[in-house]
């Protein structure tokens, strides 16, 4: 019978160099050792891995893309075009796609790729300002509906509700017969009819608020409302302001190019949108571009600015994420 050979120097007996002893019994774990400095966080099959920033939708990223455009064919639009939007050349009337006017005359000889730089000056402002109307009516009256006593709030909505009956064009169109056309009128009619939507908002808003433990705090404090309001409601309502004002902005291109279709709007010289497309409608068969151009470039901006609300929505509300 051999003699058994000892244990190797600095190896526990009973253990080989190539010991696979336990290998393949039931329970026993045979996973290796994770090596010094490994992210040992990762999360179980099926779970989403945590994440410090949220990854920007498509929607945001397109509609904020869609967006920016416009804002720099705008400021552009100051600086340079490639002709004088309101310059009447009779001789250059109806011409089409050319490397002299890249998307052609209209029927007075005015270049309609200089009349579109302007004109997006003209939707932006307009936009701007109504939706700047909208937001400074509306988003007080929606915290003071919320943050007041039950009745005066009813009250406030009731009222908010009837106004929230008139469409924003037809609005605008009576605001237009009163004080006449012009761009003055028309952002303040597309303004005060965007106020109910704003009111409405933010009051669904400010009532989460009010009923958060940081809130029922500062009122056992002894804070004073306008206080609360300032410190605590707003500051938590802002990210639905800017959501609404995105969607309202849409809204008014929309009402503004209306008017101007209908005369009501921004009057001539300066060019918009709208009364492009009224002006067109004249040649529809016979020079459709002249239709064709400004309507793409309404819905181009429209399209933006409600991707744009879209994605800020799921930006802001971490509830939509959780569902998906």
């Amino acid at each position: 019978m051999s003699e058994s050979q000892p244990p190797a120097r600095g190896m526990p007996s009973g253990a080989g160099p190539a010991s696979h002893r336990g290998t393949g019994a039931p329970g026993a774990d045979t996973s290796a050792p994770a090596p010094p400095g490994a992210d040992t966080s990762a999360p179980a099959l099926g779970g989403r891995a945590p994440s410090s920033r949220r990854a920007l939708g498509a929607g945001l990223v397109i509609g904020g893309a869609i967006v920016g455009v416009v804002i720099v064919m705008a400021l552009l639009s100051f600086v340079w075009t490639p002709y004088d939007p309101t310059f009447v050349n009779a001789t250059d009337r109806l011409q089409g796609f050319s490397g002299r006017h890249w998307l052609g005359t209209d029927k007075f000889g005015r270049d309609v790729l200089s009349q579109i730089l302007m004109g997006s000056r003209t939707t932006l402002f307009v936009g701007i300002v109504a939706v700047g109307v909208a937001a400074v009516i509306g988003v007080p009256l929606g915290v003071l509906a919320a943050m007041a006593p039950r009745w005066f709030g009813e009250v406030i909505m009731r009222g908010n509700d009837l106004l929230l009956a008139f469409p924003a064009l037809l609005l605008a169109i009576m605001f237009s017969a009163v004080y006449g056309g012009s761009t003055l009128v028309a952002m303040v009619a597309i303004g005060i009819a965007t106020v109910p939507s704003f009111a409405r908002l933010i009051r669904s808003g400010a009532l989460q608020v009010m009923s958060s433990e940081y809130v029922l705090a500062a009122r056992a404090a002894g804070r004073r409302p306008t206080a609360i309001g300032l410190r605590h409601v707003l500051p938590n309502v802002s990210s639905l302001v800017i959501v609404q004002a995105s969607v309202s902005f849409a809204i008014a291109v929309l009402a503004e190019a209306a008017l101007s279709f209908l005369g009501l709007g921004t009057p001539p010289p300066t060019p918009s949108w709208g009364r492009m497309l009224q002006e067109g409608q004249e040649l529809l068969f016979s020079a459709p571009r002249l239709a064709v151009v400004p309507g793409i470039f309404i819905a181009i901006v429209v399209l933006g600015f409600n991707l744009l609300g879209d994605g800020l929505r799921d930006r802001f509300d971490p509830r939509l994420e959780d569902r998906r």
